[in-house]
């Protein structure tokens, strides 16, 4: 199941407040593995989405503990928040996941970032000691079908990126093309990589700001830029033509004091400011600076609404209704397996007390006790061999799992199978004020 919020759905205010940096993440990691209906959980959270995907006992029971953690993440209630909030279960959940594996549900259509941020999910979960687990099988998955999308179709092409987006913002402020301008990027992470490397790319000057001299250096050497630190801010925003903000952290990197400082020592040309943070690292405010055009994650997101070629989203939409059908028939087979397990044991032991009752009655030499014990195990694999490679490929159609029933039913066989059947009402799709409201 995945609770959670992105852009489609929710402001960017309520995304700002439902961000989860790492401590927060692993916080709500353990308060939710406590709880009675959460096997496993992983944190999704990104610049335009917030999501909670885990394993559950029961749909009503997680779904309203989710739904709860993420409320109280937000500061928010599930009837204050609406239509904001979303649920997916089951089969839907792994659609929803592949799909923005794909990046099919990203603001800039086919953007390859959120797979960096499966892969450390994925990673976290090893760490927690579920290797192996559900959640884990599923990150492999989606991590494979995001390759698929990226590696067998045009998508990459498809919708222009957030730093290009801002690029051409900047292109209509400044009056003309970027080669040769000033470009100062705030933060040494990921994003800040991706952006420093695509401003060097276009020909801009680099300058890297960042609050660990030793991670700006090591960013602004791989592009041929300039690091600085911090304290340099009003100096840099000042020279620069552009400014993009990308730190991640809690408050405002660039305030409205700093900015108006920096636009009084700074001759009169237009200056762009691109916050592509979250939590916001621009005081919004920034934006009513004379000379000053300020953009954030919904500006530029509105830029890229329609980017995307058909016929490469047809193709990668595809691929995901072919995964996770695949995905579902290997739970299915997975759930086949513990029958066909209990079979050859069952099997095994009528075998291994057969042939102690023959060796009770029947003097046989070593030789002719290992031959006559051969025979009856080969006897045995054939007649298992046929019903047990049927049951396992019946189980991968919809509804299969019940030739394992019957298996079991007919060999009167005791077999151990977790997890709770998917309720009646239980909507694959949907809010979580509706979930709430079904379990009230």
């Amino acid at each position: 199941m995945v609770v959670g919020l992105s852009h489609r759905t929710a402001s960017l205010d309520v995304l700002e407040r439902a961000s989860f940096d790492a401590a927060a993440a692993a916080r709500v990691v353990e308060e939710l593995t406590a709880s009675p209906h959460v096997e496993e959980v992983f944190v999704l959270s990104t610049c335009n989405r917030v999501e909670l995907y885990c394993d559950v006992s029961r749909f009503h029971g997680g779904v309203a503990d989710v739904g709860d953690a993420l409320c109280r993440r937000i500061g928010l209630g599930v009837d204050q928040l609406g239509e904001q909030l979303y649920v997916h279960y089951e089969d839907a959940g792994v659609e929803h996941l592949f799909r923005v594996a794909c990046g099919l549900d990203s603001m800039a259509v086919g953007e390859s970032q959120i797979l960096g941020q499966l892969r450390l999910a994925l990673r976290d979960l090893h760490e927690r000691g579920l290797a192996g687990g559900t959640l884990d099988r599923l990150l492999q998955n989606a991590l494979r079908v995001g390759k698929r999308a990226h590696s067998e179709t045009g998508l990459d092409a498809a919708g222009a990126g957030l730093v290009e987006a801002a690029m051409r913002r900047a292109v209509d402020v400044v009056g003309g093309p970027l080669a040769g301008r000033r470009a100062l990027v705030v933060g040494a992470g990921a994003m800040s990589a991706l952006v420093a490397t695509t401003f060097a790319r276009a020909g801009m000057d680099v300058v890297v700001a960042n609050r660990t001299p030793e991670r700006a250096q090591r960013l602004a050497a791989a592009v041929g830029g300039r690091a600085t630190g911090l304290e340099d801010l009003r100096a840099e925003v000042a020279a620069a033509d552009l400014v993009a903000s990308c730190t991640g952290a809690v408050g405002h990197v660039l305030d409205v004091a700093t900015v108006a400082a920096a636009v009084l020592d700074r001759p009169q040309r237009p200056l762009l400011v691109a916050d592509l943070a979250l939590p916001r690292d621009v005081q919004p405010d920034v934006a009513t600076l004379r000379g000053v055009h300020l953009v954030d994650l919904e500006g530029l997101g509105a830029d890229l609404a329609a980017s995307a070629v058909a016929d490469d989203l047809r193709s990668v939409r595809a691929i995901v209704a072919e995964e996770v059908a695949s995905h579902a028939a290997s739970l299915r087979a997975a759930d086949v397996a513990p029958t066909v397990v209990a079979l050859r044991a069952q099997a095994r032991h009528v075998v291994e007390a057969e042939m102690r009752r023959l060796a009770s009655r029947v003097d046989l030499d070593a030789a002719a006790r290992a031959e006559v014990d051969r025979t009856v195990h080969r006897i045995v694999e054939k007649l298992l061999h046929t019903p047990t490679v049927r049951v396992k490929q019946l189980a991968e159609a919809p509804g299969g799992v019940g030739y394992a029933a019957a298996l079991r039913a007919l060999f009167d066989l005791e077999v151990g199978i977790g997890g709770g059947a998917l309720p009646g009402d239980a909507p694959l799709s949907g809010t979580v004020a509706d979930a709430v409201g079904r379990v009230s």
